[in-house]
């Protein structure tokens, strides 16, 4: 007398086997694809930013929303300032270029180490020769400065071209942000001029900057 047999993809199968099959069949569909496990690193060390002879130490991590909230208000920021230099007169769009500026570094100091960040802005009060405060942003110094007969503000902080500043940004939209760059220019012009105006402002190139820590 033959043996049972059951089809299978390499032909019968012996009916001494197919219990053994069908079970590890049922046992397969019954328990799912086998779980995947995989570690994720969190960063501890600071990223290095070296700019010069400067190094700037940034936050090993921040938190997506962080980073979002802070970028969110940096953009908030540079938007007012385009819409108040809406004038013609250079003078205006020169002072709110620079105010675009001065955001963007307390934008980026607020990634830095404490350390880093008091290097890198750094508005001091100024009266009869003397600092008497010192602030890291440059609206609570001149808000100093106005309590104080005779003080000035006095822009302390690292100074780099705004195309240092661009590559920052972008730099730290890559640590922080998921690889998103920022979609406004640091240090660009606020406001776009009128046809037949020439404005002071030019647009900053890609150089490279001297960064650890990718």
């Amino acid at each position: 007398m033959g043996l049972f047999t059951a089809p299978g993809p390499n032909g019968p199968i012996p009916s001494s086997s197919t219990p053994l099959v069908l079970g590890r069949a049922f046992r397969a569909g019954r328990e799912g694809p086998p779980v995947a496990k995989k570690q994720f690193a969190l960063n501890t060390e600071p990223h290095e930013a070296v700019v010069g002879e400067h190094t700037l130490l940034f936050k090993p991590e921040v938190l997506g929303d962080e980073f979002l909230d802070d970028y969110e208000r940096f953009q908030e920021t540079v938007r007012r300032l385009r819409a108040d230099a809406a004038g013609d007169a250079d003078e205006i769009d020169a002072a709110a270029a620079r105010q675009s500026t001065a955001a963007t570094r307390v934008f980026l100091a607020g990634l830095m180490l404490p350390e880093s960040a008091s290097e890198f802005v750094r508005w001091d009060v100024v009266a009869g020769g003397k600092t008497i405060s010192s602030h890291q942003d440059p609206d609570e110094a001149q808000e100093a400065a106005a309590k104080k007969k005779g003080a000035t503000v006095k822009d302390a902080g690292l100074r780099f071209p705004d195309r240092i500043l661009v590559e920052l940004m972008e730099w730290v939209a890559e640590l922080y942000g998921g690889g998103r760059p920022p979609t406004s220019s640091a240090g660009s012009a606020p406001a776009s001029r009128p046809p037949g105006k020439r404005g002071r402002g030019t647009s900053p190139s890609r150089a490279s900057t001297s960064t650890r820590g990718r």
